[in-house]
C-alpha cells in the first residue's frame, strides 16, 4: 500500500451542530450510566509511544491513555466536539493534541505512529475504506489499531434488513452521519490490517437490541509493505 500526499481539509470538514451538542450530553451519560467508560479502559490499555485518534469527539478517551503513551494527535473534524476536545486535552494525563481534520484525509506524515484509535467513529467517516487506508498510511509497520465500533448485526437477518434501511433513509441526517450497517471487521481486514483479537458484545446487553447494539472492541496490526 503505498502512501498518499492528500491535501489537507478545510477545518470544519465535518458540521453537524446540533447533533454535537446532543452527542456531548449523550456520550458522558453513556460513559457514567451505560458502561461505556470501561471500554475505553479496555480499548486503549497497554498503548505506548505516539498515537493517533480519529474523530475523537468530545475528547472522553483522553482520560483513559495509560501513561506510557508520550503523545496523542486527536483528529476531529466537528467544531464544537473539537472545542471540548481541546478542554478534555487540558485536563489530560499525557499530551494530547487536537487538530482539525478528516479521517479520509489525515494532515499527518505517513509511518509516524505507533498505535491507532477508531473509537465509535467508523459508524460516521464519510469514506470508510478510503479512513482506513488512511490509517494504514500513518502507522509504522506492524504497530496497532485499536478499534471499539458497532456495526451490522451477525445472524439477524431481520434487524440487518431495518439497519440498512435505515442507513439509506432518516438514521445517518439524525445522527450526525451515523451507519448502522457497516461491518467494521471486514472493512478492517480489506484495508490490510491483521486482526489479532476481537470481542463482540451488544449494547445494553439486556432488554430490547437497538440498531447500535451490535459492536466490537480488539486489536488490528498494520501489515508489512
Amino acid at each position: 500500500m503505498q502512501p498518499r500526499n492528500n491535501p489537507p481539509p478545510p477545518h470544519d470538514a465535518v458540521h453537524h451542530p446540533l447533533f454535537a451538542r446532543f452527542y456531548a450530553r449523550i456520550s458522558v451519560q453513556a460513559d457514567t450510566r451505560g458502561g461505556i467508560a470501561p471500554l475505553r479502559r479496555e480499548l486503549l490499555h497497554g498503548l505506548s509511544g505516539r498515537v493517533i485518534e480519529i474523530g475523537a469527539g468530545n475528547g472522553l478517551n483522553f482520560a483513559h491513555y495509560p501513561r506510557a503513551v508520550s503523545e496523542v494527535v486527536a483528529v476531529e473534524p466537528e467544531r464544537t466536539l473539537r472545542r471540548l476536545a481541546v478542554e478534555a486535552a487540558l485536563r489530560s494525563e499525557v499530551p494530547v493534541d487536537v487538530v482539525p481534520g478528516a479521517a479520509e484525509a489525515l494532515p499527518v506524515k505517513s509511518e509516524a505512529f505507533d498505535g491507532a484509535v477508531a473509537s465509535l467513529v467508523l459508524c460516521t467517516v464519510r469514506d470508510l475504506a478510503r479512513s482506513l487506508a488512511e490509517l494504514h498510511r500513518v502507522l509504522r509497520p506492524d504497530a496497532e489499531l485499536r478499534f471499539f465500533e458497532h456495526g451490522l448485526a451477525p445472524d439477524r437477518p431481520g434487524m440487518a434488513t431495518l439497519q440498512r434501511t435505515l442507513d439509506r433513509t432518516i438514521w445517518p441526517h439524525l445522527f450526525g452521519g451515523c451507519h448502522t450497517a457497516r461491518d467494521p471487521l471486514a472493512a478492517i481486514e480489506a484495508a490490510g490490517f491483521r486482526i489479532v483479537s476481537r470481542r463482540s458484545f451488544r449494547l445494553p446487553d439486556r432488554g430490547p437490541a437497538l440498531p447500535t447494539s451490535y459492536c466490537v472492541i480488539g486489536t488490528a496490526r498494520r501489515s508489512p509493505e
